[in-house]
């Protein structure tokens, strides 16, 4: 099994279509970014895009929730495709599809509030942030939104985690 994880801005409004069978489909395009240093100390920028498709009630609620500028966690299985371009040139797709999303910031596309996409208080940065409610051993990710629910919720204890 094969599985990814994005964090990224969504790079367009969802587009919701059916099937002939009349199973719901949305895709859209999320650009995850990474900064690094070079051995230089330079440092630089890559986005890396994807499209992705949610299927079924996923497909709906990205198209009824998510806009362009929107803060995402997707999950899901990758594929990528090499074709040829238009002006003859070899181009890679990556495809993902969702099994997993969950909003992270706000309708503004800024966070929803003081906490880190997984949880964490953004504000303080103490072992306060680690033990309070929703902290970064309290369980879920940005305050529980997620479509499975399956990230743990408000009760975990830190000695329960396998590591």
């Amino acid at each position: 099994m094969h599985k990814i994880v994005i964090i990224g801005n969504l790079g367009r409004d969802p587009e919701m279509r059916y099937t002939p069978s009349g199973q719901g489909v949305t895709s859209f395009s999320v650009a995850s970014n990474r900064r690094y240093r070079t051995a230089d100390g330079e440092q630089r920028e890559e986005t890396m895009w994807f499209n992705v498709n949610a299927w079924g009630r996923q497909a709906e609620i990205c198209n009824q929730y998510l806009t362009r500028g929107s803060q995402v966690y997707v999950e899901g299985t990758l594929t990528t495709r090499i074709f040829t371009g238009n002006d003859g040139q070899p181009r890679v797709s990556n495809d993902v599809r969702m099994t997993e999303m969950q909003m992270i910031g706000s309708r503004g596309g800024g966070m929803e509030d003081d906490r880190a996409p997984y949880g964490g208080d953004m504000g303080r940065g103490g072992m306060e942030d680690y033990n309070s409610p929703g902290g970064y051993g309290g369980g879920g990710m940005a305050g529980e939104r997620s479509m499975s629910g399956g990230f743990g919720n408000q009760s975990d204890d830190i000695d329960d985690l396998p590591f």
